[in-house]
């Protein structure tokens, strides 16, 4: 049995982040999916988080999303 790779996990950690973020935005708004993943995805977190070197994807989505919120108020 082949172990994933370095990328594979970061893949499946962002991509797990992502799905849990979306969670939190229409949970804490009300917003619909489409509304949700539009925040998400157009968030100043999105970059950092698809950085495989920085290596953000491996913090909890609790803690992402309150710097996804963080980062939008300083906007």
């Amino acid at each position: 049995m082949n172990q994933p790779s370095h990328h594979q996990i970061a893949t499946y950690l962002t991509n797990y982040a992502l799905s849990e973020l979306v969670k939190y935005v229409i949970e804490d708004t009300g917003s619909n999916i489409e509304q949700a993943m539009e925040r998400v995805y157009n968030s100043p977190l999105m970059a950092a988080l698809q950085d495989e070197e920085g290596e953000l994807y491996v913090q909890s989505p609790a803690y992402l999303y309150e710097l996804m919120t963080s980062l939008e108020h300083r906007i």
